[in-house]
This record gives C-alpha cells, structure tokens and sequence, in this order.
C-alpha cells in the first residue's frame, strides 16, 4: 500500500456555490472525498493535512510556503509522495518557491487544482486529482519516479519551477514552453525519461530563509524616468526586470545610467523576457549589450515565477550579494537552461 500525504490549502477544487450570493467560497475536504468515491477503491493510505483556515491562494505567500515545506520535511520518511491541492493562480509561485527550498528531494510533490469545483457535472478536478495521486506513488526499481516538484494539470505533469498560469478559461490552465512535458497521463503514464530530475543519493535539505526584498521592473515603450527611479530605489536586494524579446531594452543613456547606479548600490538586476518562449540573450543585439557591460544578471530562460522566488530563495540563503548574483545565473534545480 502506498502513502500518500495530501496537503489541502483550498482552492477551486474544493470550492461550493453559496446559495445567497452565487459566488464561490472554499469548503473543507470531506467535499472532495464525497465526490470521488473511486478513492476508496486505490490502493492508497491517504492522510489530509487541511489548512486551517482554508485559503484563496491569491493570498499566497512566504508563511505559507515556509508552512507547506516544513510539512513535507515533517513526513518526508512516512511517506511514499505529497500531493498538494492549491489555488491554480499562484500555483507556479508555490511550485517554483518548493522547487528551491526542498534541495535534494527524492520524492514526487505533485502540486495539482482544478479550474472547476469537484462538485460540478463538467469538473477537471476529478482527472487531476486521479493523476496526481498516481503520479505521486509511481516507483521503478524501489524508488520515486518522480523526483521534484511538479504540477499536474490536464493530463500533463510539468517541472514546477518552468511552469506558468497561461488560461483562465481553459482545462489546460498551465504550460511550458521551455521545458518538455514530464509525463503524459493518457491510457497509461508515458514517463518523458530524459527529462527528469535524478536526486538519488543527494542529501534532502529543507531551506527555510527567504528574503522577500524583490521589485519587478517591466519595461514599456514610453516608460518614464520617475517610474523606472521608483523601482531601481526601492528598498530591496534584487530586482527582476522584464524585457523585450531575448533581453533588450531602450538604450537610452538616462535609462542605463539609472541601471548602472542602481547596481553599484550593490543590488541585482536580472535581465528576463517579457516573451514565454526563447531565452534571454545578452550582448546578441545592441540593445542589450549595454546591459552585459554594467552588470545586468542574466535570467536566461527562467519563468518570472521562478525568477522571482529564485530571489527571494538566494536572498535569505546568501548575504553576499555578488554569491546571490552568481547563482542566479547556474541552474540549480533544473529552473534554467544556460546557453552561452
């Protein structure tokens, strides 16, 4: 029999209809088992971890997360997977902050939700859920499958920390542009097995120190210098600055310079695309050559979910900020592809 450890911090998945105001509102697990009574029939010890209270994850954040690691770290030796049920919004953001704070982990931690309740006739919250806990107690040979964090959405299993929220209105809410699919959940579980982490015989290292200290700069034809002074002087360690196309920006001398004493105060810029698929590419054009000179991080490919958390992880890790700089450009958890 396998165990499964499922933590439930809401989200759709377990949301009901109140009947005096039509809107949704989150509703404990009991609701969930009641609706898929397939589960008694697995061949799976399943313990629930509810969140209490139940959240809406548009209220994620970094408590949260030290909360959900510290339970897997708590379990870790009792059971065989974790399965996270989680607000699909700001589901990347959880999955790429696990992703970083869980190092060395042997274990699938399948985030997965729905875009609909369990309870209504056309929910994909059923086929999620099934796939999820599957994927989560697959071994070969005595050992995890899956060793990382992922999400589970739509028959697809995607490495969390190169997954993003694309849909609101679709089943297929996420995707991963720049990252193969792990598995596809159709008749049988095709296992994409080039493109999985290997972490056995690493040590599993919980990482609770974050420092959330981050800005975000996103770039816009016409953007003025009083907005770009706001961000670049705020009180924060890191700066995640979305571009055009593979890394570019105005070349401006005002803009530069603004970049370049931001820099010498000591803090990282991280170059990333404002594009979902490619790379950043400092130095390619003359537009970012500039950038390369005064010391702009390169993100490469990473999503602006796993940059940001990628930050915030680093951050409360290193006080030395130029050891921030340098891992923010080395993949360490499969988050990035260096292409230099």
């Amino acid at each position: 029999m396998n165990n499964i450890f499922i933590i439930y911090t809401g989200g759709t998945i377990g949301m009901v209809q109140d009947p005096k105001t039509g809107s949704f509102v989150p509703f404990d697990f009991e609701l969930i088992a009641n609706n898929l009574p397939d589960l008694s029939r697995l061949n799976y010890k399943l313990t629930v971890h509810p969140f209490n209270p139940i959240i809406d994850s548009s209220n994620m954040n970094p408590s949260i997360w030290l909360e959900m690691a510290q339970l897997i770290k708590d379990n870790y030796d009792s059971y065989d997977g974790f399965v996270i049920l989680h607000g699909s919004d700001t589901m990347a953001f959880s999955a790429s902050m696990l992703s970083f704070m869980l190092e060395g982990l042997q274990k699938p931690v399948v985030f997965s939700g729905s875009q609909l309740p369990i309870g209504e006739i056309r929910t994909d919250a059923r086929e999620n859920l099934m796939a999820a806990l599957e994927i989560a107690s697959a071994k070969r040979d005595g050992r995890s499958i899956i060793q990382e964090v992922c999400i589970l959405f739509d028959n697809k299993l995607y490495r969390g920390n190169r997954s993003f929220k694309y849909n609101s209105a679709k089943f297929e809410a996420f995707r991963s542009p720049n990252y193969p699919v792990l598995v596809e959940a159709g008749i049988h579980l095709k296992y994409n097995e080039d493109a999985l982490l290997n972490n056995s015989n690493k040590e599993f290292i919980l990482h609770t120190q974050l420092d959330n200290r981050v800005a975000v700069l996103k770039l816009f034809p016409g953007i003025s210098k009083i907005t770009v002074e706001a961000v670049l002087n705020s009180d924060v360690r890191g700066i995640v600055m979305e571009t055009f196309g593979s890394g570019n920006t105005m070349t401006d001398t005002w803009f530069l310079d603004l970049l370049e004493g931001c820099i010498k105060q000591g803090k990282n810029i991280v170059d990333i695309s404002q594009c979902k698929v490619g790379s950043v590419e400092l130095g390619r054009y003359e537009t970012s050559q500039g950038l390369k000179a005064i010391g702009v991080l390169n993100g490469y490919d990473m999503t602006f979910e796993a940059a940001v958390t990628k930050l915030m992880y680093l951050q409360g890790e290193l006080a030395d900020q130029q050891e921030v700089a340098y891992w923010m450009q080395k993949d360490i958890r499969g988050e990035l592809t260096v292409n230099d």
